[in-house]
């Protein structure tokens, strides 16, 4: 039997897929960029008309004791979401704000 060839896993830690990060998963105090909106959010116009598109930068201000909430601030303006919604806006994590 022809003996079975082991990768050297230099080639593969490329191909393997990054698993995309959504608004609900930012840490406190880091900036994002949206990249994608799911299709399935309910109430997309709602999220587009106070500026949650793509391309949108904002910066994660707190999430809720409880984890049902998450603040958000974009462009000039803090909002709350609920942790289901934030999961439907894929993201680029920015950098650490220093304050």
């Amino acid at each position: 039997m022809p003996e079975k060839k082991q990768c050297c896993s230099c080639c593969c830690q490329d191909k393997k897929e990054e698993k995309e990060m959504t608004l609900a998963e930012l840490p406190v105090g880091t900036t994002a960029t949206i990249v994608k909106v799911m299709p399935k959010i309910r109430g997309r116009k709602k999220f587009a008309d106070v500026g949650l598109v793509v391309g949108s930068e904002l910066l994660m201000e707190a999430h809720a004791p409880l984890g049902g909430l998450i603040r958000v601030k974009v462009m000039e303006t803090s909002m709350a979401l609920h942790k289901d919604d934030a999961a439907n806006f894929v993201i680029e994590q920015g950098k650490n704000d220093e304050k």
